[in-house]
């Protein structure tokens, strides 16, 4: 349930939907947003729209309405929560080849994806002994918190999904029919693709977490949960909690990983600039860059103005190109 006392209304949202002409969208999308005051990143392909945007109760609700009144849009999925402060520097409205990135252009949400499964449904599935529960979100993001029990591909990107499974096919569905496969992602986008693709595998029993983490995070008491930690989300907020409340993690505006309360003790951490997870990733050249950056950012919160190269969270699922995922 979204916390009326919080001003700033976020929501995550996407569609599979055939769109003909994103270009002609675009404009009059991006402007309303800037009219409204709208910050965020949306995601516009031939497949459909993804993104997640934030803003005012009202604008964030203008905005909605006018989506859903485009073409085929009216079954818009949206998770609504909310957050003290603006969590997007500015406002994005992008034309992409995917909307969430799989890099199977064979693979089609639009006729033929796994069994939804409702929030208040999910604990009975993946309680189940007969399930394998799979986890279809990054690595930095599971490492924050996941489903109790759930396979952790252990993958950097979506992209490496598929390559995943067909490498660990044998060992993880064993020989004969194949068992029942649930899986899970942010928001529900990513399980829109990973089920197909399976279903294009030859699985037949393969279900998904309609409205993913995030309806469920919302939907599902705290005494009844499975889930183990916080949810990692694309924006300010870094995670959220049991409720869509914010979470503890702050983030490292180098590499976008989050970061708990014992990283930044570590002599690894530098605002800005380094966290123990990349800092052996960059150079001291790379470093210093970033420690530019951010006494420029710091410069211009000062002066009341987004620096030019602020890092913002990508919109929905996955930073860099699927907004929330």
């Amino acid at each position: 349930m979204t916390d009326p006392n919080l001003p700033i209304r976020v929501a995550a949202l996407y569609h599979f939907v055939p769109f003909a002409d994103c270009r002609g969208l675009r404009d009059p999308l991006a402007a309303l947003c800037e009219h409204l005051g709208i910050r965020g990143t949306i995601l516009l392909a031939p497949e459909g729209i993804n993104g997640t945007v934030a803003g005012s109760p009202d604008a964030i609700t203008h905005v909605i309405d006018h989506l859903r009144a485009l073409p085929g849009c009216a079954g818009l999925e949206v998770k609504l929560s909310g957050a003290a402060e603006m969590p997007f520097h500015r406002m994005k409205v992008r034309i992409k080849r995917e909307i969430v990135t799989m890099g199977q252009p064979a693979i089609d949400p639009l006729t033929d994806v796994g069994h939804y499964v409702a929030p208040e449904d999910w604990n009975a599935l993946i309680a189940d002994p007969a399930t394998i529960v799979i986890d279809t979100r990054n690595d930095y993001e599971v490492a924050v918190g996941t489903f109790a029990g759930a396979v952790d591909p252990d993958i950097a990107t979506f992209r490496d999904f598929p390559a995943w499974f067909r490498a660990r096919r044998a060992a993880l569905l064993g020989e004969g029919t194949p068992p029942r496969v649930a899986m899970f992602c942010t928001g529900g986008i990513r399980c829109e693709k990973s089920t197909a693709f399976l279903k294009a595998e030859g699985l037949d029993e393969v279900y998904h977490l309609r409205g993913g983490i995030l309806k469920y995070l919302e939907t599902v008491p705290e005494d009844e949960s499975l889930w183990q930690g916080e949810c990692f989300v694309f924006d300010q907020r870094v995670t959220v909690r049991h409720g869509l409340a914010p979470g503890s993690y702050g983030l490292c505006h180098a590499c976008r990983r989050p970061v708990r309360a014992a990283d930044r003790a570590s002599p690894l951490f530098e605002d800005g600039v380094s966290c123990p997870a990349c800092h052996a990733e960059r150079s001291d050249a790379q470093r210093q860059g970033y420690r530019e950056r951010h006494k420029q950012e710091r410069l211009a919160a000062q002066r009341g103005t987004t620096h030019v190269g602020a890092a913002g969270a990508a919109a929905t699922g996955e930073a860099g190109d699927d907004p929330h995922g």
